[in-house]
């Protein structure tokens, strides 16, 4: 299974870099077995059965990209330089890996100023850039949310800034757990008329957390795919959550993650035999075609990047030609592309 297996040729026109507006107005892309529709996200409730389960991730979007300078004094006097920080992950030293811009100028020591309430020392540059910031709770995550902006993708940040509108338009309605650094894209179709709708119609709704990690952005650089390792992230199942799925499957309904995260946590979660138990920890699943599905009955999802292990993913529910077809179709269509692009609900056969 070779990488050149998952590309193809996307025009720039179609990668998306501001949403729909309302929300659930995207285009949707059924795919059901074989056949292929055009929906648009409304109309979701009647594209699902009373009984069905929909997964869907509550981890919130931190302001994870931070502008500073840094001071140092040499023998001209005190000079003071930019430099861009993307926060990645919290430790357990209560420090926070990193990305810098320019790194290779930062030493050991050094304090980085964001704001008159947010400043941070480089703790360790020994295994790529640690953080030591002066606050720490909720005192933290105040002068975060004020000094920090969104942390788009990196095809969206390298064809405008961040701005005030993404704040809103780059986390769920229903964002609720402070710690991812991306959010689970899918989950931005929704809002308030759409969830009404999907209760009116008898589909259930459970709540899981996995804090999508930068790394999601990573490309593969191995040509066998088989042999890549993905990079790990935090998620938990609460007991709650898995008895709703586990009572679901017992009346006959589907479950159907919405995005990509809430489908590689519940996978990782769940047992050889379908059930799904309660869960915390870290995950690094890796899915491509051949993997033996567990749990997941359905998908909803955006349109990926080529090359993508989340291209990957969708190719082993779906099937890898069947796959072809699907963002053929989207291409010829019109759809929009990525994290702030259309969807496509993705089910596998008639069940």
């Amino acid at each position: 299974m070779r990488l050149d297996d998952f590309d193809f040729d996307l025009p720039e026109r179609l990668i998306a870099t501001r949403p729909a507006r309302p929300r659930s107005s995207a285009k949707l892309l059924l795919a059901d077995g074989d056949a292929i529709h055009d929906h648009v996200v409304s109309d979701l409730p009647g594209l699902l059965r009373a009984g069905d389960r929909l997964i869907l991730n509550d981890t919130r979007v931190i302001p994870a990209r931070l502008t500073g300078y840094r001071m140092r004094q040499t023998p001209e006097g005190e000079v003071r330089a930019k430099i861009e920080v993307t926060l990645m992950e919290p430790q357990a030293d209560q420090t926070w890996t990193a990305l810098a811009k320019p790194m290779r100028k930062l030493r050991v020591g050094e304090k980085i100023i964001f704001s008159n309430d947010l400043s941070a020392d480089v703790h360790a540059m020994d295994e790529g850039l640690r953080l030591a910031f002066n606050l720490a709770g909720d005192d933290f995550d105040t002068a975060l949310n004020a000094a920090g902006a969104m942390p788009l993708p990196p095809y969206i940040a390298g064809k405008r800034a961040p701005d005030e509108r993404d704040r809103d338009d780059y986390q769920t309605i229903w964002a609720d757990r402070l710690g991812a650094v991306a959010a689970p894209t899918a989950s931005l179709h929704f809002d308030p008329p759409l969830l009404e709708a999907l209760r009116a119609h008898g589909i259930d709704m459970s709540f899981v957390t996995l804090h999508v990690g930068a790394g999601t952005f990573l490309p593969v650089t191995v040509d066998d795919v088989t042999t890549h390792k993905m990079h790990a992230e935090w998620g938990e199942v609460r007991a709650r959550a898995a008895a709703e799925m586990n009572a679901t499957r017992q009346a006959g309904g589907r479950i159907i993650p919405v995005g990509t995260t809430a489908l590689r946590l519940i996978e990782s979660a769940a047992r050889t035999d379908g059930t799904m138990q309660s869960f915390e920890g870290t995950t690094d699943i890796f899915i491509y075609p051949g993997y033996a599905w567990k749990i997941t009955d359905a998908l909803m999802t955006n349109f990926h990047l080529p090359k993508s292990t989340l291209l990957m993913l969708v190719s082993a529910l779906m099937g890898k030609d069947r796959m072809d077809r699907v963002y053929a179709h989207a291409i010829a269509q019109d759809y929009r592309f990525f994290s702030y692009g259309d969807a496509s609900l993705l089910i596998p056969s008639q069940t």
